[in-house]
């Protein structure tokens, strides 16, 4: 029970923590903009209900579809998404989190049942109708009857909610008020039941302890501390700024995809509220009006004269019940959710593919190249100079010292992939428009261009199918070695013992480098940022090679190299650090030769001679080590 609670929880999280910038957002507009925000400003307000009623849903949907089937199945999510949002009146998280999957499911089993049956030619006409049909049927489906049943839902927990209040059990209210909140139907909650019930009671005794059941952030607030202390990975970093948004914002939907990612999570807001709604009766303190947004900041503004004691009781203990849950919960399962970080976040983007990939093998077995047919074999990606060139250059390096000098190696940007390409190798977040580029090609998908096993496999490959590796003097001439053109590379572009930084600051610092010394335009560094946000350049052996996207290409003046060591090392990642980094603007084919000296560099060098480059205090060396072939 409690794995089957985790899967669940995990993948409610794959659905909302790739959105919390998105909430983040309306968090900050919100609680600047609106009548009761910080910065009043009616027009800047109107973004609050759209996003909160059409943004926020599209996205949970669109990414719960992809989730299930990559970005067919987000745009189907997506429709399905549309059409509870357009039957509701309330924000429809819970209908997105129902949908988006939905879709997913849905055009999946579709494609795995005609797949064989498309006649040839019309598979995009095919996959096109396929989409737009489905998707609004489910669309038509979720506003006919998913709808209505999310909003009766709704109802019957402000019923209940009003029968435990009516029987004088007031503290056991959060029982059913906090798992309703994570469901995003606290404002249907607190406007539909609460109000009404403390506007009387505040008419008749000058204050209401009503006002504060819903608003109290104390609950939110433990979760999100014991998330910033003992969380991992995305959880734990976020988590301090929705504390600012949560706490001072009053926007308590911030905290919402925490717990959802850790169902369990739900019995510490319980706690936490029962707490305080029984701190807040003990004490007698409560609000004059409701605390709209339902931050610190307005709960002290609408306390009662005499009440400030027991509502920040109420608060703090609240917050603290809700703390010591949470935490034992979240360290709990702290080692576990470490290991599975970087999981999550390969499901998001292809489940099945991302399992094959890791293994080296390829996804589309019946496209499967026998040993014995492999002459063509393509590194691809976005730009086709950086990390493909040196993915490509390094195994065709393994497959010339082997022997086999007939097998073709080259490096190709994903819309160039030749037709006549055998095998595809492309990073993993590139998989489906490589696919898209070589249908004809085997794809073997990857999460390192340099530290992978795609060698084993083909080497295996060859061998299974009888082609055993010729004589060492034997196929044709040796490659002669390539050698950087003059100017390349110059002695003052090689900078050693720079002070560690973030590798963003690392990367522009290389990019600035190379602008000064007329290789490319201003523009070419922002290219360098995005291509760093898509995938990393990190090659591994402590050897980092930012450069451009695609998109940038057309900014760079002529080829240039730049070479920039920090001793104490610049983090890539929580596994990669790196000690070189090498920046890159090719025109042309120029940076083949400089992919071909990174590849020696990577492969040839011994450990004890890079960890000396990593801290050696003399230029030349680096010089010379990136300059001779």
């Amino acid at each position: 029970m409690q794995e089957a609670m985790q899967k669940f929880g995990r993948f409610l999280s794959a659905m909302v923590m790739p959105n919390i910038g998105a909430f983040i957002a309306w968090g900050f507009i919100t609680a600047l903009f609106i009548p009761a925000g910080w910065i009043p400003n009616e027009g800047l307000a109107e973004l609050v209900g759209p996003m909160a009623k059409w943004l926020l849903p599209l996205l949970i949907g669109f990414t719960g579809g992809e989730v299930i089937y990559g970005h067919r199945g987000g745009v189907v999510g997506a429709i399905a998404t549309a059409g509870i949002i357009v039957g509701t009146d309330i924000p429809m998280f819970m209908g997105a989190m129902i949908m988006g999957p939905i879709g997913g499911v849905v055009i999946k089993k579709f494609d795995e049942a005609a797949q064989d049956s498309i006649p040839g030619g019309f598979e995009m006409l095919v996959n096109n109708f396929s989409a737009g049909i489905l998707g609004g049927v489910l669309a038509c489906a979720a506003y006919s009857f998913v709808g209505p049943i999310v909003s009766s839902i709704t109802d019957g927990l402000a019923s209940a909610v009003g029968a435990i209040v009516s029987a004088g059990l007031l503290p056991l209210v959060s029982i059913l008020v906090e798992p309703a909140k994570i469901l995003f139907l606290n404002n249907a909650i607190n406007h539909g039941v609460f109000t009404p019930l403390g506007m009387q009671q505040a008419q008749e005794v000058g204050k209401s302890v009503f006002f504060m059941i819903e608003s109290n952030p104390g609950p939110g607030l433990g979760v999100l501390l014991a998330y910033s202390l003992f969380g991992v990975g995305n959880a734990r970093g976020s988590a301090p700024g929705a504390i600012i948004i949560h706490f001072f914002g009053g926007i308590h939907e911030i905290y919402f995809p925490y717990v959802l990612m850790k169902p369990t999570l739900i019995l510490a807001v319980m706690a936490g509220g029962v707490t305080g709604v029984f701190t807040l009766t003990l004490l007698n303190g409560g609000l004059v009006a409701p605390a709209a947004p339902g931050s610190f900041i307005a709960i002290m503004a609408m306390t009662a004269p005499g009440a400030y004691f027991s509502n920040v009781a109420a608060v703090a203990a609240a917050a603290g019940v809700s703390f010591a849950i949470s935490s034992i919960f979240i360290k709990a399962t702290a080692a576990a959710d470490a290991e599975k970080e970087d999981a999550l976040e390969a499901a998001q983007a292809n489940m099945k593919s991302m399992k094959a990939a890791s293994k080296g093998q390829s996804v589309e077995g019946e496209k499967q190249v026998a040993g014995a047919d492999i002459k063509f074999i393509v590194y691809a990606c976005d730009a086709g100079m950086g990390s493909s060139a040196l993915g490509a250059a390094a195994l065709r390096k393994k497959l010339h010292k082997d022997g086999y000098k007939n097998i073709t190696v080259k490096n190709f940007a994903i819309g160039n992939i030749p037709k006549d390409a055998q095998i595809v190798v492309s990073h993993e977040k590139l998989a489906e428009r490589a696919r898209a580029d070589s249908p004809q090609a085997e794809h073997i998908w990857v999460k390192d261009f340099t530290n992978n096993n795609v060698y084993d496999v083909i080497s295996e490959r060859l061998k299974g199918g009888g082609v055993s590796a010729p004589a060492p003097d034997a196929g044709g001439e040796e490659e002669p070695a390539q050698t950087l053109k003059e100017g390349v590379l110059i002695k003052d572009n090689v900078k050693v013992g720079l002070k560690s930084v973030s590798k963003e600051e690392a990367i522009k610092a290389a990019g600035e480098l190379l602008f000064k010394s007329g290789y490319v335009e201003k523009e070419y560094i922002e290219g360098m940022l995005a291509r760093e946000r898509d995938i990393s350049t990190y090659i591994g052996q402590g050897i980092a090679i930012p450069h451009g996207e695609n998109a940038v290409k057309k900014h760079v003046i002529k080829t240039g190299l730049v070479v920039m060591q920090y001793p104490q090392g610049v983090k890539f990642s929580d596994e990669n650090t790196a000690h070189l980094i090498v920046g890159i603007a090719g025109k042309g084919d120029d940076h083949l030769a400089i992919i071909a000296n990174l590849a020696t560099i990577t492969m040839e060098y011994s450990e004890e001679d890079l960890k000396k480059a990593y801290t050696t205090k003399d230029p030349q060396v680096l010089f010379d080590m990136f300059t001779k072939g």
